[in-house]
């Protein structure tokens, strides 16, 4: 316990102290050390410096390797001592040297531009290298500049493009109409007009045929037209197309008018009607259309477009029922609308077809490489393209194929990314392998224990490969291929400056989940003056949607958010619970019809474990934060599990999945039924305890800003206390500077118990460090 002492460090004797001295001496007993010292101004100074107190404090750490079109060379750039330097690569020769002379270009570039430009602090962080790698190209000052390798001449090319950010806009409806479609012997052009589908002869446009006459607006051919590489069939598409669901958004304060705007949507949600589509098939010669059977493919959530095989014989599309519980690759025969499945694939829960898909074809579908999840982990089978049974599993065990990188058919090998197979390593940690179609000759290329990331050249010789851990800095070297042998060390990360910042990399810890058996793995991060005397209140970052993992598995300061908030006197953790992915199926499913689960009866044992070892961990002291779907989480830990968590902060929630997007919701959820109001925050808003700070974007076309709304409605009926942020003009975030520091201040203040710093004290708090 800390004590008033003069400078001999003898104590002050109580009887000389006054009366007011001593009241004022007793008080400051009184207060617990978790108070002092603990979101303060000077911790709010720390909190705010810290991303410009640690930029630039890692050296020799590329992240983005660019090999070069049909050459064994590649190109990085990466932060030195004195600064930003581009590097390539001869693989074949085993040798490096400078992309380009940065001095003279620096020159160049600031004699043209009238700017001023360091050699290495250039301007730009990447190039593109022109075909010969005798030019390179880059964007600067809005304008496309060319530099000639060889003789060092700078030249201003033409304005650099500008993209529009993208929307969530489904666009459904939009087959009817298109471009007309060559065929391959360039003799006829297909297209649709009135519904129907017509062939034109390209060298005299007055012959054209109309294939089709039933196509009518509720129920059209698409223009999506396939020709078959024989020049002599036409697939395509029938759609019966499904209705818009227009959200709206009310922009109250537009930077160009002083009156709101209305902005609107096409943004379809979980139960809304989908397009559904009939396979088609045309005869070119005979002008005859063949009947295809689609009694097997009703109830679809989609039906993609036809693709022909290679000699002609047949077409393939691929069905995904409504709830992802059956996909299956179908092919129709040319001849005779026939249709059979190639590939039969049936979930009691889900089918993760927009994260776990992978299908390649072999031989032109005599055989067929497929990825599945049916003996309860994600794994590669060889399949008969005539027969669609399983010839072989290609790949087994209780780890998981992340994605496949390349198949060699000549060779029958396959280069792949899979993790959790290797013993004694956190099971997340992404890992390099080949393998044969029939599941022999599996080779490790990679085995450190880390994250790698590998980046291969055109011919898939070589490879780039990154490793690191959060705790671990980044190591990148140049593999061979075949066996994974390192072939150069090209670069070790340097964090000897970034250290003496006092910046700590986060704990990877691990912890007994719900059943007692699985692990479960995250990680603590720890403020860089921490005092492990003092006690901390703990801060949960969550993101448990069921589509990935989120705990960070790479070396990366630069993702300061978390360390960040724990420099204003928390402990703060990430963890991924049941119910995300990258682990076994029965992991996974936890989340199937029930997104409130979140995780929870894992997380709250982790942090519990967690505090055992670690005292200085108040767990009667629990806050959590997320966006999204964490942001429907971290509210969710209020009404589902008051008893441990007392204090949220809720960004853009997807407060209840019947609100949000449907491929997104549909995924986990299913086709609607009760179980979506049981995990609605809406529906659960009365069970509220604890502090609750809401916020919502007032333009975020990805989560219905109504479903916030809704919420807060839904509060106010039931009579409870929270906070509410709806920020004008945001879009899907968690309310830029402001938003944060709103989250910063609840946090200290109900948390910590102490009113935040004034914020006119705290304006630009990062220069005064």
């Amino acid at each position: 316990m800390s004590s008033l002492a003069p400078a001999n460090n003898s104590l002050v004797p109580v009887k000389f102290l006054t009366r007011s001295a001593l009241l004022l001496f007793i008080a400051f007993l009184l207060i617990p050390d978790f108070v002092r010292g603990q979101g303060s101004k000077e911790d709010y100074k720390r909190a705010y410096a810290l991303p410009e107190k640690i930029k630039g404090k890692m050296w020799y750490a590329p992240t983005s390797f660019n090999w070069l079109e049909k050459e064994a060379k590649f190109w990085y750039m990466h932060q030195t001592p004195r600064g930003k330097e581009f590097v390539l690569v001869d693989a074949d020769r085993k040798n490096r040297k400078p992309l380009f002379q940065q001095e003279k270009l620096a020159k160049l570039l600031q004699s043209a531009s009238g700017k001023q430009v360091a050699p290495y602090d250039l301007p730009f962080s990447t190039v593109t290298v022109l075909p010969g790698a005798k030019e390179v190209e880059f964007v600067f000052d809005g304008k496309v500049w060319g530099y000639t390798l060889s003789s060092n001449q700078l030249k201003e090319k033409r304005a650099a493009e500008v993209r529009e950010s993208g929307t969530w806009n489904w666009r459904f409806n939009s087959e009817a109409e298109g471009k007309s479609v060559r065929s391959p012997d360039k003799k006829w052009e297909a297209l649709t007009k009135g519904y129907n589908v017509f062939i034109r002869s390209t060298t005299n446009p007055k012959e054209e045929y109309q294939l089709s006459y039933d196509g009518t607006e509720t129920d059209y051919y698409s223009a999506n037209i396939a020709w078959s590489p024989d020049s002599k069939k036409l697939a395509t598409n029938k759609v019966r197309p499904g209705r818009e669901h227009l959200i709206y958004f009310v922009e109250a304060a537009p930077a160009d008018q002083l009156q709101p705007k209305l902005h609107s949507r096409n943004y379809l949600k979980p139960g809304d009607a989908v397009p559904q589509r009939k396979p088609q098939l045309f005869l070119v010669d005979s002008r005859k259309q063949i009947e295809v059977d689609a009694a097997t493919i009703t109830d679809q959530y989609h039906l993609t477009n036809p693709v022909w095989r290679k000699d002609s014989r047949a077409f393939t599309v691929e069905y995904n029922q409504r709830g992802h519980q059956v996909y299956n690759v179908l092919e129709i025969d040319a001849q005779n609308g026939n249709v059979r499945n190639v590939i039969e694939e049936s979930s009691k829960t889900f089918i993760h077809y927009s994260g776990k898909y992978f299908r390649y074809d072999v031989a032109d579908g005599k055989e067929v490489i497929w990825m599945s999840e049916r003996d309860g982990w994600n794994h590669l089978y060889l399949f008969d393209g005539a027969t669609g049974k399983v010839k072989n599993q290609i790949t087994k065990g209780e780890w998981v194929v992340r994605r496949v990188v390349q198949v060699d058919e000549a060779k029958r090998k396959i280069i792949f990314e899979g993790n959790g197979r290797e013993a004694d390593q956190d099971p997340y940690l992404v890992q390099y392998y080949s393998i044969n179609f029939d599941g022999s000759g599996l080779t490790t290329l990679t085995s450190e224990n880390a994250y790698h990331r590998g980046t291969f050249s055109s011919d898939y010789k070589y490879f780039v490969d990154t490793y690191s851990r959060v705790d671990l800095p980044p190591v990148t070297v140049l593999r061979n291929t075949a066996d994974g042998s390192v072939l150069m060390e090209l670069e070790k990360g340097d964090v000897t400056e970034l250290l003496k910042t006092g910046w700590q990399a986060p704990e990877v810890f691990s912890a007994k989940g719900r059943d007692g058996k699985t692990d479960i793995w995250g990680v603590i991060i720890r403020p860089s003056n921490f005092d492990p005397t003092k006690k901390y209140p703990v801060i949960e970052h969550i993101y448990a949607g069921p589509h990935n993992s989120f705990v960070p598995k790479t070396y990366n300061p630069a993702a300061s958010l978390m360390h960040e908030v724990a420099e204003l006197g928390f402990i703060v953790v990430q963890i991924d619970g049941m119910g995300t992915s990258n682990r076994s199926k029965a992991f996974h499913d936890v989340a199937w019809k029930n997104l409130k689960d979140a995780g929870f009866l894992d997380r709250i044992p982790w942090i519990k474990h967690a505090a055992e070892k670690y005292t200085y961990m108040d767990t009667t002291r629990v806050g959590i934060f997320g966006m999204s779907a964490g942001g429907q989480s971290s509210m969710g830990a209020l009404l589902f599990h008051p008893e441990f968590y007392k204090v949220a902060v809720s960004s853009v929630g997807c407060h209840d999945n019947r609100m949000d997007k449907i491929w997104w919701n549909e995924q986990w959820m299913g086709k609607l039924g009760p179980h979506y109001a049981d995990c609605s925050n809406v529906v659960n808003a009365h069970k509220l305890q604890g502090k609750l700070l809401l916020v919502a974007g007032e333009l975020d076309d990805n989560v219905d800003p109504a479903s916030t709304t809704q919420v807060v409605d839904a509060l106010i009926k039931a009579n409870k206390n929270f906070d509410y942020l709806m920020v004008p003009g945001m879009a899907h975030g968690t309310g830029g500077d402001f938003g944060e520091r709103k989250r910063r201040d609840f946090f200290v203040k109900h948390l910590l118990g102490v009113d935040p710093p004034e914020w006119e004290s705290m304006q630009n708090t990062a220069a005064v460090q």
